[in-house]
């Protein structure tokens, strides 16, 4: 049996002001620095024996801390990748409402049908993400082990873990907090279980 911890990322200047960030690479605030030292804390008290990060910088930033408070090298999964929000990347839902109002309304009824333009799919990410924390947790048979990625990228995936419609990841899952730890267990049976979500550090 496999406990993976999920934390997002600390908070960037774009998160600041509730902008997609999606797959840019955008600057930590002062916040989303202090976030990653409590990660850090937390890793040193409850030692994961192992971590596993996605390449986008504000996730490698964030889990760097961590790595070196326990001495050991990240693991870095590009599967782990935020979501690309395509027109979405730096703006925000209400400049995209003022923008394309028929988009977003067709987006914010059902997502996974009606992604925004040049946006990857929800679907797609869905399975990617979820693939990519089976795939870690078959790696390790035993143990815990602490993932630091995306707060869309970690929702789809637990809705594909646990049988949840992907096209509900926005109600069911409204935000996974900057810095805030979530855990699941995925057993050799493969069925996944949720312990906590979205637990400030």
């Amino acid at each position: 049996m496999t406990t993976l911890v999920l934390a997002r990322h600390g908070q960037t200047v774009w998160h600041q002001e509730n902008r997609y960030a999606g797959v840019s690479d955008v600057d930590l605030t002062d916040a989303g620095v202090r976030q990653a030292a409590a990660l850090a804390d937390w890793s040193r008290l409850h030692r994961p024996d192992a971590v596993y990060v996605s390449p986008i910088r504000r996730a490698c930033e964030t889990a760097g801390p961590t790595l070196a408070a326990l001495g050991i090298e990240g693991t870095v999964v590009e599967d782990l990748r935020e979501v690309d929000f395509g027109v979405g990347e730096g703006r925000t839902m209400a400049e995209l409402a003022v923008e394309m109002p028929s988009v977003v309304a067709e987006y914010r009824r059902n997502p996974a049908a009606n992604p925004l333009p040049d946006a990857e799919s929800v679907v797609t990410a869905a399975e990617r993400g979820s693939a990519a924390l089976r795939a870690i947790a078959a790696d390790h048979h035993v143990g815990t082990v602490l993932v630091v990625a995306h707060n869309t990228l970690l929702r789809l995936a637990l809705c594909q873990l646990l049988d949840i419609p992907v096209a509900r990841y926005r109600g069911i899952f409204p935000r996974l907090e900057n810095g805030a730890l979530s855990t699941i267990c995925i057993p050799d049976d493969g069925l996944v279980s949720l312990l906590s979500l979205n637990v400030p550090l």
